[in-house]
């Protein structure tokens, strides 16, 4: 990403503007004449209980050694923890930090935070997902989320190497990395990255302060989650840097495999602005073109995952509670169908992880 870019992409949609104007009035007036809000309800704040249980209890549980002798409950403790890190990014960090979980920014912000908690830093997740990946969705240079350092393709507008025909084998490992990457090194380096676009400004933040911050965070963070459990589980020292990574690679892979098969699918178009920098469409539809839901009837999953199943709403309209996208996809599909755009929804995780796979094999060639 250069500077210049960032700053020059413009969407500049004539024939789809229509829709993302009817979309936004329908959706206003289904929550004017229900009189509900926008923000999340007591159905988010259940989860603000619950999932930080499913991260905490384990832990809890580990440093009691209540495991004994056995290396099975040993490790489903450590995979009950990933689960759960997954989980509070999912259900309830992801909703704080678009300010759709309460009314309150400050409420907002104080349970988005957890993201610092768990490895991650907030102002960093915000530049890059509601400023990058919102905006510029499926655009090279812009959305990070399909920029993967060169390991893997996930644009046909990026260059082929010949590791990628690989890809379809060794994403899975590399995904899994995610949040121990978060953990570790990329906080730094997105925050230089970001401070040279002048991304850090723009939220209203300086570099010296938010580089103390993480520094502090991240001190923080591995005192409660890995040197703890070095002085008290008993048990060898690489055995615990094993459970600790077991933890990270599972709540990765469980990321990985939300919101990959969202927007790296066989029918996203990926658009290359003009010579310009504009993209010949309208923002809204953009995203129609791009995004992809999944699994839209099953409850539980949409529960775990803070109804991020439902990503084309979620990128329509993402200052919205989640705890709404299931009526809301309603209205969107309806008035999709209308315009004649796209509404991508597979029926199934699997499939919709299977539409992934179709993808990475096609970007291999």
């Amino acid at each position: 990403m250069s500077k210049r870019e960032f700053k020059a992409i413009r969407f500049e949609g004539t024939d789809d503007k229509a829709f993302g104007i009817d979309v936004r009035k329908r959706v206003d007036e289904y929550f004017k004449s229900n009189n509900i809000s926008r923000h999340g309800d007591y159905r988010s704040w259940i989860k603000v209980v619950l999932l930080p249980l499913l991260y905490l209890t384990p832990f809890v549980l580990l440093l009691l050694n209540v495991f004994g002798e056995s290396t099975l409950l040993y490790f489903g403790l450590w995979i009950l923890m990933g689960v759960g890190l997954a989980g509070i990014g999912l259900g309830i960090m992801h909703d704080a930090c678009h300010g759709a979980l309460s009314k309150n920014l400050k409420v907002n912000d104080i349970v988005g935070s957890v993201l610092n908690i768990i490895g991650g830093y907030m102002l960093n997740w915000k530049i890059q997902h509601n400023v990058l990946h919102h905006t510029y969705t499926n655009i090279d240079d812009l959305d990070e989320d399909i920029d993967p350092s060169g390991v893997m393709r996930f644009s046909p507008n990026k260059p082929l190497k010949p590791m990628y025909k690989y890809q379809v084998y060794y994403a899975w490992f590399f995904y899994g990395l995610m949040t121990l990457i978060w953990a570790t090194f990329k906080d730094f380096v997105q925050l230089n990255r970001y401070n040279k676009f002048g991304l850090v400004a723009a939220q209203g933040k300086k570099y010296k302060v938010e580089l103390a911050r993480i520094i502090a965070q991240k001190i923080i963070y591995y005192s409660i989650f890995l040197v703890l459990p070095l002085i008290f589980i008993e048990a060898p020292v690489w055995l615990i840097i094993v459970g600790w990574l077991t933890q990270h690679f599972v709540a990765g892979l469980i990321l990985a495999l939300v919101f990959q098969p969202a927007h790296c699918i066989p029918e996203a178009e990926f658009p290359v602005p003009d010579e310009n920098n504009v993209v010949k469409a309208d923002w809204a539809a953009h995203q129609m073109r791009n995004t992809a839901n999944f699994a839209p009837t099953n409850w539980l999953l949409s529960w775990y995952v803070g109804g991020l199943n439902f990503q084309v709403e979620h990128h329509l309209f993402p200052s919205m509670s989640h705890v709404h996208h299931k009526e809301v996809a309603k209205i969107v599909k309806a008035t999709a169908l209308e315009h004649g755009l796209p509404y991508y929804s597979e029926p199934t995780f699997f499939g919709a992880i299977v539409n992934h796979v179709k993808m990475l094999k096609k970007l291999s060639k």
